[in-house]
């Protein structure tokens, strides 16, 4: 990135931070953002020093984007808080803020040290739990989807064959829509979160001060006192190995860690969706004739009730609730659909 783009980058900065703080209910929180925004055009300053430093000609007066003015006015319509993705995204610094360790919440405490703070981070994360959520929910869209479409064919007509290639381009359509949308959402996330970790690498090399101070203000509205804000900031930032991964985090909103891989996602989406999706097809498949419908329908009501009582696991609701609620859903979708076959049913 060029002293130049780095100068505009900061400005507008300075330009969101003054929206932020002007819409922030919070006066603490809008104490930060106003803070923020001097550290930013300090920074620029920098910048600016630099590039005129290597003969360039100071830069015109800053004028915010057209993208810098949609987020503006999305923030005045919607509030920070809701606009935290976005604004983390043109790096905008403090969005951690609004994360649910907040230092009031019950059981979860601001972090008082450099090593309680990396012993969390270390901790935190989607991991195994995350991966599973993502199974579940994407099998029940492969099974609610493809359910529905296969009734709602069989309403139509009594052909198996029909109904059988019907299921498997319902089964291959949704599979590959649902990985090229996890791939493309997740390269551009991917690239995002890459280039903001390189500035802030950048950043950080160059002037390990001013994002020293900048992270203590972060600590400072999370609760720390100035001094010991400070003085966490300072440690953190004497050690640049963990410094950028705790910047990221703080800052950006961003685990270096977990970026993930737009491949691996993608094929767990069309596997995932795939497996819910062939539950109702297998009848079909595998030949079972005038009961595929009746099996079909037994299967899916099953793999229902089973994947709501799953979903209970991260709701913390009652299994049996749960089951019958996805079971109910799911239910009238697939009845709505055969209803529709019927209707409009091959003559």
């Amino acid at each position: 990135m060029s002293a130049l783009d780095s100068w505009t980058q900061e400005k507008e900065s300075v330009f969101l931070y003054g929206i932020l703080a002007a819409t922030e209910p919070s006066p603490e929180r809008r104490a930060l953002f106003q803070k923020l925004a001097g550290e930013a055009e300090a920074q620029a300053a920098i910048w600016e020093a630099e590039l005129k430093r290597g003969g360039a000609e100071a830069p015109a007066p800053y004028v915010p984007t057209a993208r810098a003015r949609v987020v503006a006015r999305l923030v005045r319509r919607f509030g920070p808080e809701r606009m935290r993705g976005v604004l983390a995204a043109m790096k905008v610094r403090g969005m951690s803020i609004y994360s649910q360790e907040k230092s009031d919440h019950p059981g979860h405490p601001m972090p008082r040290s450099v090593e309680e703070i990396g012993r969390r981070h270390r901790g935190a994360g989607g991991g195994q739990g995350g991966n599973l959520r993502a199974a579940v929910f994407g099998a029940n869209d492969g099974l609610v989807s493809n359910a529905s479409l296969i009734l709602g064919v069989a309403g139509a007509t009594a052909d198996n064959h029909v109904i059988l290639v019907s299921g498997i381009a319902g089964l291959l359509a949704g599979a590959f829509s649902m990985a090229a949308g996890e791939y493309v959402s997740m390269r551009s996330q991917r690239e995002m979160f890459e280039r903001q970790i390189a500035a802030e690498r950048d950043e950080l090399a160059r002037y390990p001060a001013e994002e020293a101070a900048e992270l203590a203000l972060i600590y400072q509205a999370r609760g720390l006192t100035k001094d010991d804000a400070e003085r966490v900031a300072r440690s953190i930032t004497a050690n640049p190995e963990n410094a950028l991964d705790v910047l990221a985090r703080e800052e950006l909103g961003v685990d270096p860690g977990e970026l993930g891989s737009p491949a691996a996602a993608a094929l767990f989406s069309f596997l995932s969706f795939a497996g819910g999706a062939l539950i109702p097809l297998a009848p079909f498949a595998l030949g079972a004739g005038g009961k595929s419908i009746p099996i079909a329908i037994a299967l899916a009501g099953a793999a229902l009730f089973a994947i709501g009582a799953t979903i209970s696991l991260f709701t913390g609701r009652s299994a049996l609730r749960g089951g019958l609620r996805m079971l109910l859903l799911g239910g009238a979708a697939a009845a709505t659909t055969f209803g529709i076959g019927k209707l409009l049913g091959v003559k």
